[in-house]
């Protein structure tokens, strides 16, 4: 009986040593395809390190850089309203009566410095390990642990409320214009950003400022979190102090003056 043409030993035909095999072919796509990979990364990273983001400007550090620039800005800014005003009153030919009104417009709107009793409030985050301190209540979620933008607020509101004359949330202080945002973990408040603890100066007769953060609702839901988690919470009188007055720009697109 003759061999087979799978079998060994003679007989195989140059057509059978050249017979396809698929083990080749897909040894040979293989390298084609991680050639392909290498090009694309070297493409992509053009000499940089793409398995780390240092040579990138994370979104926190513009926001750092931004926030500094901004309080600069408004140093300046203060800084040649004096100026200004320094000359206007140099040049100023108005009647004392006039001059009074503006000072008291300029009070108001709080761009100039107030002094007098008042009342600080502070907000902390509750430790990051915290657990349901009273029966009945759950674990606490990420977002039981922080303060929020409404937890703010709510203190300013209430603050307002109570009669303050004046406002400043950690060392700027608050206008018509002002508006107390939340990202994230921070807070922005006219482009600067703050971390927590969050401060909440205002002027005003203490006993009614107190009495008006007792009777918020907002306030009482917030202290059931304080108690219950442990969100910080402090509430002090501060004797006589003097707020800053405002020293950034106004934007305004509708102006009423006050009667």
């Amino acid at each position: 009986m003759s061999n087979s043409a799978d079998s060994p030993g003679t007989g195989s035909s140059p057509a059978d040593t050249r017979r396809f095999r698929p083990v080749r072919v897909l040894t040979v796509a293989v390298f084609a395809l991680a050639g392909l990979i290498f090009f694309t990364s070297f493409n992509t990273a053009k000499g940089t390190n793409i398995r780390t983001d240092a040579s990138l400007l994370k979104l926190s550090d513009l926001i750092q850089e931004r926030s500094h620039k901004n309080a600069s800005l408004d140093d300046s800014n203060g800084a040649l309203r004096d100026q200004v005003d320094s000359l206007a009153g140099r040049e100023n030919g108005g009647s004392k009566a006039e001059t009074a009104k503006v000072a008291a417009l300029e009070k108001k709107a709080g761009t100039q410095p107030l002094k007098g009793k008042a009342v600080t409030v502070t907000l902390n985050d509750a430790p990051p390990n915290a657990t349901a301190k009273l029966p009945g209540y759950p674990a606490p979620q990420p977002d039981y642990l922080v303060i929020h933008q409404q937890d703010l607020q709510a203190v300013v509101n209430a603050l307002w409320l109570g009669g303050a004359q004046g406002i400043k949330v950690m060392d700027q202080r608050l206008i018509s214009t002002s508006a107390v945002r939340c990202v994230g973990n921070t807070l922005i408040l006219q482009g600067r950003v703050y971390s927590p603890p969050y401060k909440i100066t205002a002027v005003g007769d203490p006993q009614k400022l107190q009495k008006a953060l007792a009777d918020s609702p907002a306030i009482q839901n917030y202290m059931v979190y304080v108690n219950v988690y442990g969100l910080g919470w402090k509430v002090e009188e501060n004797g006589t102090v003097t707020l800053p007055g405002y020293s950034g720009t106004v934007d305004l697109h509708y102006a009423k003056p006050v009667e």
